[in-house]
């Protein structure tokens, strides 16, 4: 959901005294996975606050990197390391301005503005569309398969913790790792297709602060994804993520005598949320051509 792709970390509390450490280092290991999720959820706002979110607006700024890749290491400039990576992206690095919608149970509407074009991608918790005029593509395509298997495993708007009994979902907890640089609870969800990811909360906030994303295709060949999320502000009595970014990681590959190009992160960074706005049905629709000006 896009909510996953927008929830943010944020800085742990300040360290305590040393006479405490200790336990809570052991408060941090005995914690069981439902109680993680439910401190989680309180951090978020709380589980009736959420159960009363029936639609989400967002707006702000998506970054396109464009067919520029990640820097490649000195090391390996020379040494033919490296396969160049052809994917469909935009011709040059820029910062879009967006707006998604969402509303329950798996409704999401995605705007892009580049060079006074916008592009529209809806889902309608069943069928997907796409209209991608900075492409040359001047007409209304399905999602494809992955596309729409993507959209379909993506979770409701209140992110896959909040009632994840009610939603067939099974939690564990495995265990405690770092997320860049602070300790962080590693949760499996799996889903009642057996589909399985892993949310990382932050041991002193309790905010999610990643996520494993739907993997992507490049290449032929399906990617993992890591979505970083930063800078959680309250919303209407609701912790919502500013920030965003997302991580292509490589393949692991020990016998490949070319190491693939890495990938250039992709932030969003959100300017304004709305909880609870009145949308038309409409919006939710096959998108038309003749309106493809943004509802901005």
């Amino acid at each position: 959901m896009m909510i996953r792709k927008m929830l943010l970390s944020v800085a742990l509390i300040s360290a305590v005294s040393t006479a405490l450490a200790g336990d809570i280092g052991q408060s941090k290991t005995t914690l069981s996975a439902a109680e993680v999720a439910e401190k989680n959820v309180q951090a978020r706002g709380g589980l009736q606050a959420w159960r009363n979110v029936n639609s989400l607006s967002f707006e702000g700024r998506m970054g396109a990197g464009g067919n520029r890749q990640a820097p490649v290491p000195a090391s390996l400039q020379d040494k033919g390391q490296y396969k160049p990576r052809i994917t469909e992206r935009l011709p040059e690095e820029a910062q879009l301005p967006f707006k998604m919608l969402m509303q329950r149970p798996r409704q999401m509407r995605v705007e892009l503005v580049f060079k006074g074009q916008t592009a529209v991608q809806v889902f309608d918790g069943v069928h997907g569309w796409k209209l991608r005029p900075f492409l040359n593509r001047n007409e209304v395509e399905p999602f494809t398969a992955d596309e729409l298997k993507a959209a379909s495993l993506q979770p409701v708007l209140d992110g896959p913790i909040v009632d994840y009994a009610a939603k067939g979902t099974r939690i564990e907890l495995d265990g405690l790792e770092k997320v860049e640089g602070h300790d962080a609870y590693k949760l499996g969800l799996t889903n009642t297709n057996g589909e399985t990811i892993h949310v990382w909360i932050d041991t002193g906030t309790f905010l999610e602060t990643k996520i494993d994303g739907q993997p992507r295709r490049l290449d032929g060949k399906l990617h993992p994804i890591e979505v970083y999320y930063r800078d959680y502000r309250q919303v209407s009595g609701l912790q919502i993520p500013f920030i965003m970014e997302t991580k292509v990681l490589p393949i692991p590959d020990t016998t490949a005598k070319v190491k693939e190009a890495p990938v250039q992160a992709e932030k969003i960074i959100v300017e304004n949320v709305a909880v609870n706005p009145k949308l038309e049905a409409s919006l939710f629709t096959k998108p038309e051509i003749q309106n493809q000006a943004s509802h901005r």
